[in-house]
């Protein structure tokens, strides 16, 4: 079931190319809701539209926001631009893109001829809030590399909901996105992790990517349970394709429970049962000595294909310095949850010292 629930345009409280912030008013209460603009069309004030209020009615982390389903003041839209691949397939809201792999597509031949990524570092992250932490930490080693973002469909599917991605754009801090399976809005759309990879090569040209779910994402206090283990899959899809795969684990001592504690045990699960392939894994060496001590104990029990690195905590606490105003995980701050944001960091760091391998092995 979704609840749906009928409003009024009160005012625009924010605008872009893609998105719109509105103030609704909903059964008499002002709140807000998010219009994406190539979904319902534009929105202007006074329009009686009709919201999906679901996420804010169950208080969910990605509430606070209805979403607009329709515009009663302007139904109709016409069908434009090219592509036949329909991403959020047989719902009321599917919309059809040009994906890259079809043969309309300029990149069409590119990926049929496709040979191998030729060593090229990919970070693959946990959490859309890692992947600022991850790019500082590249650009802070090279400001010169050229990065792609590669966002998946495990957590929010439109890539304009991510305010971060706006954030990099603006800074010139990557070369281009990519959304791939129902993720839908980047620069290029992909159909799958495989192609998207490829993509990223051939397409954007990219000396290192990152691959991050949008915001948001589902646990269910479970081991299997969470879109956090779609990580291993895509770890073993950069090796298949000859990349040099990264994982980004999720190191937190906020979260006192036992199961996230150190590092979480879902990126334990990543690690010992999911990854199949020799991987890199990068980690802060923390001054508090019960905190590195737990990590050591962790890592103990890695298996041999995980090849871990260590950075000093000192040395990725300067590189954050100028976002910490941006850097936020699940509600927590850089202050309130430092080692999520140094581990993200220190992926950055070393993805661009693989870059270096790759380029001296040549």
């Amino acid at each position: 079931m979704i609840e749906l629930k009928e409003g009024k345009a009160i005012e625009i409280l924010a605008e872009d190319e893609e998105t719109q912030e509105l103030l609704v008013d909903v059964e008499g209460s002002l709140e807000k809701a998010i219009c994406y603009l190539n979904l319902t069309g534009k929105v202007r004030v006074g329009d009686h539209l009709l919201l999906n209020t679901t996420a804010v009615t169950l208080k969910l982390g990605t509430g606070g926001f209805h979403f607009v389903v329709a515009n009663f003041s302007r139904p109709g839209q016409n069908l434009k631009g090219p592509g036949h691949i329909m991403k959020l397939r047989y719902t009321p809201l599917q919309l059809k893109c040009l994906a890259a792999e079809e043969e309309g597509s300029p990149y069409h031949l590119e990926i049929k001829n496709f040979q191998s990524l030729d060593g090229m570092p990919v970070v693959v992250c946990t959490l859309h809030s890692q992947l600022l932490p991850v790019i500082v930490g590249i650009n802070s080693q090279n400001k010169d590399l050229r990065i792609a973002y590669l966002m998946s469909d495990q957590g929010a599917l439109p890539i304009a909901f991510s305010k971060t991605v706006k954030n990099l754009r603006e800074k010139g801090l990557i070369c281009g996105t990519i959304t791939f399976g129902h993720a839908f809005g980047g620069d290029i759309e992909a159909v799958n992790v495989y192609s998207a990879l490829i993509l990223a090569k051939v397409a954007l040209k990219a000396d290192v990517a990152v691959i991050a779910m949008g915001p948001g994402n589902v646990g269910t206090g479970t081991k299997w349970g969470s879109t956090a283990l779609a990580q291993g899959e895509y770890l073993n899809a950069v090796k298949i394709l000859g990349g040099s795969p990264i994982m980004v684990p999720r190191v937190s001592f906020a979260d006192l429970r036992e199961r996230h504690f150190g590092l979480s045990h879902h990126s334990l699960t990543v690690i010992n049962e999911i990854a199949l392939v020799d991987f890199f894994l990068a980690l802060p060496e923390l001054k508090d000595y019960k905190k590195n001590e737990r990590l050591l104990e962790q890592v103990k029990a890695f298996p041999q294909r995980v090849k871990v690195h260590y950075f000093s905590e000192e040395f990725l606490n300067k590189l954050l310095l100028e976002e910490v105003e941006n850097l936020s995980t699940m509600g927590r701050d850089f202050t309130s949850d430092r080692e999520f944001f140094l581990t993200a960091a220190a992926g950055g760091v070393l993805a661009v010292e693989m870059r270096k391998r790759v380029e001296k092995d040549g």
